[in-house]
């Protein structure tokens, strides 16, 4: 981790007197953000002396729950790890109590300050230091995609779209790419576009996606994954928070709605070399790309059913794998082809790069970075080829065989050797203990379908 200089807080500390209390963040398994709330005057220590968290935060499931099946509880003794500060990371939070706010990212070392293996940031930094020893750097953009909802649910209790706040009337229709609909919004979303420039997080555009409510927001692409990763984690804490200054509730759920589309998380990928080549890029502009991209293609299709645990973590994230929403189903790929899950897009040759479309937008994008260039990384070593790409409709040639299944995913997850060995055993063993431990409470829940439809008829 880079050093720390004590002047990046004095001179925060100057340029903000109002900030009262800073939240010191740190990104679980589940990709919620935890941490603790200190007050102005102890955040010069813990800037140079880091905090102390449990190890345990990387046990808490999506309730946070300790898993002691992890490991990582009282058969330890859940003792606690330092926890350090991420430079350029302390930001003031402009939606909470009006500017005294602030919030600074944290990641965790073991006992011997070394990185602990269960922090998602630290397994996605060892996945870049893979990379770093093959001449490559990786240039990532990551699009979230969310979901605004009326704080007031319907008669049933159930969740709706919100009424416009210039019309007052809910919104009922797709719209999508509607410029109305955005200036129906504006408001909101400039409140994010101004509190994304506060905290320098490098926004790029938005629109409006094709489903009520539904929105999409990216990030200008970035030659630091981890740098990027954060940005992610921090845009989707700002959109929630801003939204509720709105009067509404911004949910990153995978599939809020049964019957509309989910929330995705794209990632578009490229590699550069030490002298600032693009090596998906062939010399000539051909737009088939170089046998690198496809060998980095090859290894995203070889890993994508084992790596569906990661790209899809919950009970709700498997509702989203539907046919006819631009969801992938099956491990495929295209030219420009939005119906495949590895799309090479259009544009200029320098451009040349790999958008991914199979994760939820409910993902942590530490693991989605580090299992995409962990996919990668096999199909370079192993000097994979990918079968041809796919022309037309995906759908209607490919039959579903992605994981459908939260059980079968885990299953595949754990046979892995190659995810095993890029990503961690310790690593993985915590999160496949985590991640069926959510899965045996989720099973003890009855739903009201399943009363309304077997209560009385079976």
């Amino acid at each position: 981790m880079p050093s720390l200089n004590a002047s990046e807080v004095n001179d925060f500390l100057q340029l903000y007197p109002d900030v009262s209390s800073i939240d010191l963040l740190i990104s679980d398994l589940n990709g919620v953000v935890r941490g603790k709330r200190i007050p102005r005057g102890n955040l010069a220590k813990a800037w140079l002396e880091g905090i102390n968290l449990p190890a345990s935060v990387f046990a808490l499931d999506t309730l946070g729950n300790t898993v002691e099946e992890t490991g990582l509880g009282l058969d330890s003794g859940d003792g606690d790890r330092v926890c350090r500060a991420i430079p350029g990371s302390l930001m003031p939070t402009p939606w909470l109590r009006n500017g005294e706010h602030a919030q600074l990212l944290m990641s965790m070392e073991d006992s011997d300050g070394s990185p602990f293996f269960a922090d998602p940031r630290q397994v996605l930094a060892r996945m870049l230091k893979r990379m770093s020893m093959r001449g490559l750097t990786p240039v990532v953009a990551l699009e979230l995609e969310f979901y605004l909802v009326d704080r007031q649910r319907n008669e049933k209790g159930i969740i709706q779209p919100p009424c416009s706040p210039s019309s007052g009337e809910r919104a009922t229709q797709s719209q999508l790419f509607s410029i109305n609909e955005l200036d129906e919004y504006a408001d909101f979303l400039e409140d994010i576009q101004q509190a994304a420039q506060t905290q320098n997080l490098p926004l790029d555009t938005t629109l409006k996606e094709c489903a009520p409510g539904q929105f999409e927001i990216n990030l200008i692409h970035c030659d630091d994954v981890l740098a990027a990763c954060d940005s992610a984690v921090l845009l989707k804490r700002l959109i929630k928070g801003v939204a509720l200054t709105h009067g509404f509730e911004a949910t990153f759920m995978a599939k809020p709605y049964g019957n509309e589309a989910g929330n995705g998380t794209h990632v578009h990928i490229s590699l550069v070399d030490d002298s600032g080549n693009n090596v998906l890029a062939s010399d000539d502009g051909d737009v088939l790309g170089t046998e690198t991209l496809k060998q980095a293609v090859a290894g995203l299709l070889d890993l994508m059913p084992a790596s569906m645990a990661l790209f899809a973590p919950n009970l709700n994230s498997y509702r989203r794998f539907q046919p006819g929403l631009y969801v992938p189903m099956s491990p495929n790929w295209g030219f420009d082809n939005r119906s495949v899950a590895i799309r090479i897009p259009s544009g200029p040759n320098a451009a040349r790069r790999i958008e991914h479309r199979v994760a939820g937008a409910d993902v942590n994008p530490y693991l989605l970075l580090a299992t995409l260039l962990a996919s990668i990384d096999h199909g370079l070593s192993q000097e994979l080829t990918p079968d041809a790409p796919i022309t037309g409709n995906a759908y209607d040639q490919h039959e579903p065989s992605l994981a459908n299944s939260w059980t079968q995913a885990l299953n595949l997850l754990e046979e892995s050797q190659p995810l095993t060995e890029a990503l961690g055993e310790d690593f993985l063993h915590v999160f496949i203990a985590n991640r069926r431990a959510e899965r045996d409470l989720a099973m003890q829940e009855v739903s009201q379908l399943e009363y309304d439809w077997y209560l009385r008829h079976v």
